[in-house]
């Protein structure tokens, strides 16, 4: 009995430290990708299985709301990564100076030229209004704002989403945007904080179409078998976004967040990302893309400001917006 008690002994001993061996990398991110139904269970898995190491993703509500996380704990955050900034937010990012080059190769099948040393791409999209196939939808923000159309859309403070919608009514109408969010203030039945509530609301019938994705409807068409939703094509362009993540220059493991960075482009990660967050690839996959996304709508122009510009802009169209609602 004493053997075997030593042995138990030995065994719990043995167990703990190889648990204290163990490399951990914890990665905020927006609260849909960490989501049952999101790409984080999938990543997770994926990349244990090749790291050895015990991967931690922290849901953080939505983009915009990450990156005002880790401005305010600053160089105490226990994030290694952040996964889940954009374009428009990197500007932003790279003031705070919390972030460190990544070190990562990848041949990117982006729409736009990538040479970013911080910031790694790791999917994208166009911003489009989904409703039900039903609605003969508007054409354009000018013809949404003068119908009985109902939208339901995200705050430019805490989503990405949101923030991409303001820049792409300024990419698509300039100066006249003050007047474009008065016409569509009465459109607006309510503002979330981040896309996931929003288009929960949407799905619930409490609004005709809500911000998302041109690619949001291939999830009902491949997840739902469901064809009856669709993106509204604005003859104006629709405004990109893409998706980066970036290494903490205060992490305690700067290989490892490193090493996940680059997994985060290999084919086993964006061959996940387009059936679970419902995007384009950065990097095309080598079984490419699944058949629904083929029966998706892509806009004819394509609106995107580079990050400087977007954080040029970013107060001013946020002003805008603000004073169109508060009527």
């Amino acid at each position: 009995m004493k053997y075997l008690g030593f042995a138990a002994g030995f065994l719990s001993v043995s167990a703990v430290a190889a648990a204290a061996d163990t490399r951990e990398l914890t990665v905020y991110t927006y609260d849909s990708f960490v989501a049952d139904w999101g790409p984080g269970p999938k990543i997770e898995a994926a990349f244990e299985a090749t790291c050895d190491c015990d991967l931690k993703f922290v849901g953080v509500e939505d983009g915009a709301a990450l990156l005002a996380r880790v401005r305010l704990e600053g160089e105490r955050s226990e994030a290694d990564v952040v996964l889940g900034l954009d374009t428009n937010l990197m500007a932003a990012a790279t003031e705070t100076g919390l972030f460190a080059p990544s070190g990562v190769e990848a041949a990117y099948d982006l729409p736009v030229e990538w040479a970013d040393p911080v910031f790694v791409p790791y999917d994208w999209g166009y911003f489009a209004f989904v409703h039900d196939k039903g609605l003969e939808p508007p054409a354009n923000f000018r013809a949404l704002g003068e119908s009985e159309v109902s939208i339901v859309i995200q705050d430019p403070r805490s989503s990405t989403p949101g923030l991409g919608l303001l820049m792409w009514v300024k990419a698509a109408h300039g100066d006249d945007a003050p007047a474009i969010w008065e016409e569509l203030a009465d459109n607006i039945v309510t503002v979330t904080k981040g896309w996931s509530e929003a288009y929960g609301l949407f799905l619930e019938g409490e609004a005709d179409m809500v911000l998302s994705y041109t690619t949001s409807p291939a999830y009902h068409l491949i997840a739902e078998e469901d064809a009856g939703k669709a993106a509204a094509v604005f003859d104006e362009g629709h405004y990109m976004q893409v998706e980066v993540a970036a290494l903490m220059e205060t992490s305690d493991t700067p290989d490892l967040g490193r090493e996940f960075l680059q997994f985060l482009v290999s084919d086993a990660a964006q061959s996940i990302l387009p059936t679970t967050n419902w995007m384009y690839p950065a990097v095309m996959p080598e079984g490419g893309l699944p058949d629904g996304f083929g029966q998706l709508v892509t806009p004819e122009d394509a609106l995107l400001f580079p990050p400087e510009e977007a954080a040029a802009i970013r107060d001013e169209a946020l002003d805008e917006w603000l004073r169109a609602l508060s009527r």
